[in-house]
């Protein structure tokens, strides 16, 4: 083997929140750990293109990942944001019910969050939900009271400097051109020319996770899931939020949802806006915002809100949500794929990991800690 490789002993893909966290769980357990990034700075992908809300473990299924990670997670985060200092609010959600089906479909919500373990759902009534919000037009809803929201570059932040503190490092400007599973460890190479080879990987690559994986030598094809890609569009709101608390539009029972509906969020500083939608698309680089797809959310956001005045929707910003389940199927769990599963020694992919990530980031990187 060429001298030129380096020796280090744990190496994490990806410099977003999951990757990062990843990188502190491992260096805090007494790894030398080195988080490459092929950004000029870390979170520049999903993690700095969402809804910063901090999840209750409310929608997703009993004993799943998600389920069971959003729930750890967002105790951790909240815990973790008051000893760090970073900005956040615990400032509760509201999830309306606009037709008679989706009133119907409330106290199954609040039975599926239970079983997950968050038993502070509260079932309202059309008046008691107006008393808390007056501008809002709903038949009923549920609170949610441990919903919050956080700044997320804050919170990358914090963790690159946990991660520093104990020994690590971040490099960016190191995309990964080749990775192989070797008998000495995993070798991998950066398009700048540096070769690694790592005891540990850790595929945190988010929207190219599954296509770095795929060309990983020794890695079987059986193992890489399909990437789809949903993009979703937020829009800012002109003005002044009439809103304290996040608006979330309840599910429709009979519908696979790729998302939670156009839901208004408000940021650290009362900017209000809304969005995600949903637009599957084929290219993980699609990050313009068409300002058409705003005529829609006025129809969807006057279903909650019917004071939403016309032009007060400016467009924001795009995301995409890397998904492993495609347009007509139900939503896929985290897949948190181990040497148990695909037999390389060493290796961890990180699929599939979409909403709820963020709040999840760090009982993911415990997971992914244990299972090392």
């Amino acid at each position: 083997m060429s001298k030129s490789v380096e020796w280090v002993d744990a190496v994490v893909i990806g410099a977003g929140v999951v990757g990062l966290a990843v990188g502190r769980a491992l260096a805090l357990a007494g790894r030398e750990v080195m988080v490459i990034e092929r950004e000029h700075a870390i979170g520049t992908g999903t993690s700095s293109r969402n809804s910063e809300v901090i999840h209750a473990g409310i929608y997703y299924p009993a004993g799943s990942l998600k389920a069971q990670l959003c729930v750890q997670g967002k105790a951790m985060l909240y815990d973790y944001c008051v000893d760090r200092g970073i900005a956040h609010r615990r400032c509760g959600k509201l999830i309306v019910a606009n037709t008679s089906s989706q009133l119907a479909a409330l106290p199954a919500i609040v039975a599926r969050a239970s079983a997950n373990g968050v038993t502070d759902l509260q079932l309202l009534s059309r008046e008691q939900a107006r008393a808390m919000e007056p501008a809002l037009n709903c038949l009923g809803a549920v609170h949610s009271p441990s919903t919050g929201i956080v700044d997320s570059h804050a919170l990358m932040l914090a963790l690159q400097g946990d991660l520093e503190h104990a020994g690590g490092l971040v490099a960016c400007h190191s995309g990964v051109s080749a990775l192989a599973a070797t008998e000495a460890g995993i070798e991998v190479h950066t398009a700048d020319g540096m070769r690694l080879l790592a005891r540990t990987v850790v595929n945190a690559a988010g929207l190219t996770a599954c296509a770095l994986a795929a060309t990983m030598q020794g890695l079987h094809a059986r193992h890489v899931p399909r990437p789809w890609y949903a993009k979703g569009s937020y829009f800012t709101l002109a003005g002044r939020s009439p809103f304290q608390r996040l608006i979330y539009p309840a599910p429709e029972p009979d519908k696979h949802l790729a998302g939670l509906g156009v839901h208004l969020t408000i940021d650290l500083g009362g900017q209000a806006k809304f969005g995600p939608d949903v637009q599957w698309t084929e290219d993980p680089t699609d990050l313009l915002v068409d300002p058409a797809r705003g005529e829609a959310f006025y129809a969807e956001v006057r279903r909650y809100w019917p004071e939403l005045a016309d032009g007060a929707l400016l467009p924001g910003y795009a995301g995409l949500r890397p998904k492993i389940s495609g347009p007509d199927e139900p939503a896929a769990d985290f897949l948190i794929q181990g040497p148990a599963v695909h037999g390389v020694p060493g290796l961890v992919n990180l699929f599939g990991i979409e909403s709820p990530g963020l709040t999840s980031s760090l009982a993911i990187a415990e997971r992914v800690r244990d299972l090392l």
